[in-house]
């Protein structure tokens, strides 16, 4: 079982790379071509806060893409990881409520080369993104678990020959 979980471990780390790579593209993109525009403090602290979180997100993804035992101990980085990008995804929902774009989980405009495909397109990979590094943290608490239980079991003499 250890091995399926590492390399499971491995299939989410890599996911968790995807999606803040291309949200780090979407936002970064943006926020290169807005920075002479006179957007307002707040919307450019949301923009930077999502890029920061990919950003960070990219770095942790990439340090812990290597499977060994210690990345599994650190599922309340990961919980503390997907709670930020849940945030990030609500301040996303909540910049885009202005523009014509539809609801929230309205992501059919994803495949347009436009404005509203573009944002919707990083609203719904920070949403993805926030899932699998919870996702991950979930393996981390079940993987300590399960060392843990064994850990007590074979100390109270369970396994003893």
């Amino acid at each position: 079982m250890p091995v399926i979980s590492r390399l499971f471990s491995v299939v989410l780390r890599i996911a968790e790379l995807a999606c803040a790579a291309v949200v780090a593209g979407i936002v970064g993109y943006y926020l290169h071509i807005w920075h002479e525009d006179h957007l307002s403090a707040w919307d450019q602290g949301r923009w930077i806060y999502t890029e920061v979180i990919a950003g960070l997100s990219l770095l942790l993804g990439l340090l812990w893409l290597i499977p060994t035992a210690h990345t599994f101990f650190i599922w309340p980085i990961d919980l503390i990881i997907a709670l930020c990008w849940f945030a990030a995804f609500g301040l996303e929902v909540d910049a885009l409520n202005g523009l014509p774009c539809g609801g929230a989980f309205d992501w059919g405009y994803i495949g347009d080369n436009d404005l509203c495909g573009r944002w919707k397109a990083a609203e719904a990979f920070s949403f993805l993104s926030a899932v699998i590094w919870l996702v991950s943290a979930i393996l981390g608490i079940y993987f300590v678990w399960r060392v843990d239980h064994r850990r007590r079991n074979y100390y109270y003499g369970r396994y003893a020959v």
